[in-house]
């Protein structure tokens, strides 16, 4: 990142307002404790995904990849009052920090949390939701989408992270880069598909949002 990109982002973030101590302390322990820290989805990426949930009064969420539980939170409390977001996890060894400060935030009751593979997982899922945030395993994208639709009301909101990823989708791609491959055929897949609207953001690392039509 070049001095123009961080002037820009600190200048973004300041109408954002601050992360709270919480958020801060989850921050911290998140690159303390885990190998990979830039899967936490950060302050910026999470006051837009809580401005989504707000916006369109969204009640039942369902998050793909919790990780440490950041964005978690943060969609949580941009919940009104009977709003519930499911949350599925694959990595049982991150389940400590995430559980950990869902306790702490105070809202855990408008949090399920449930620790397994998502493509497992999907298919018993008796709701359908308002919102959708995947986050987990990338090579997985397609197979999540492809569950996860039949699931969503109509006009609900679906939004996929990574979709950019580091730009690497605009280079020429190498033959043993599958994670690009994967996030490419994604991509494409979606372009192609009419049972959503669709547009890509250049937040972070890129977000596609869906909406189901």
């Amino acid at each position: 990142m070049n001095n123009i990109d961080k002037i820009r982002d600190l200048y973004i973030d300041s109408f954002s307002g601050e992360q709270d101590e919480l958020l801060s302390a989850l921050e911290r322990e998140t690159h303390q404790t885990q190998l990979h820290p830039r899967m936490l989805s950060g302050w910026h990426q999470s006051v837009f995904l809580s401005f989504l949930i707000k916006l369109t009064n969204a009640k039942s969420i369902l998050e793909i990849g919790t990780f440490s539980a950041y964005a978690t939170i943060c969609m949580a409390r941009a919940l009104e009052h009977g709003g519930k977001i499911t949350t599925i996890e694959r990595n049982d060894e991150i389940e400590w920090l995430s559980s950990k400060y869902i306790a702490l935030s105070g809202i855990g009751d408008k949090i399920e949390s449930i620790t397994g593979d998502a493509k497992k997982v999907i298919p018993a899922l008796k709701e359908e939701y308002d919102f959708v945030f995947i986050d987990g395993d990338k090579r997985e994208y397609l197979d999540y989408y492809k569950m996860i639709l039949q699931k969503v009301k109509s006009k609900g909101l679906i939004i996929a992270d990574n979709v950019l990823w580091d730009d690497k989708i605009f280079k020429p791609v190498v033959s043993n880069d599958f994670m690009t491959k994967v996030i490419i055929k994604f991509n494409e897949y979606i372009k192609e598909d009419h049972h959503v609207r669709k547009i890509i953001l250049p937040l972070r690392d890129g977000l596609m949002l869906l909406q189901k039509i």
